[in-house]
């Protein structure tokens, strides 16, 4: 059995006829859209979106930074005037 990752659902004829409505009822909350009653895709509005999207990058760049320190480097002293 398929987990619905979502407290709301409605299924793809739904989506149809007014995804806008469906966000709106919905309040801000992801939705499952079911086709057969099987999790088929999720509409995500938009504000959600972005966040998923910034603890990715945020997640990505974490990852970056611990290769890096994690590489052997010889740091290089420089004075202000160098620069």
């Amino acid at each position: 059995m398929q987990a619905i990752l979502s407290n709301y659902t409605a299924s793809i004829t739904e989506l149809k006829k007014s995804p806008t409505q469906l966000l709106k009822d919905a309040g801000g909350e992801t939705i499952a859209i079911l086709n057969h009653n099987t999790t088929n895709a999720y509409l995500v509005p938009a504000e959600t979106y972005e966040k998923m999207m910034a603890i990715v990058d945020d997640y990505l760049l974490s990852k970056d930074v611990k290769e890096r320190q994690s590489e052997d480097f010889k740091p290089i002293e420089v004075s202000l005037d160098e620069l």
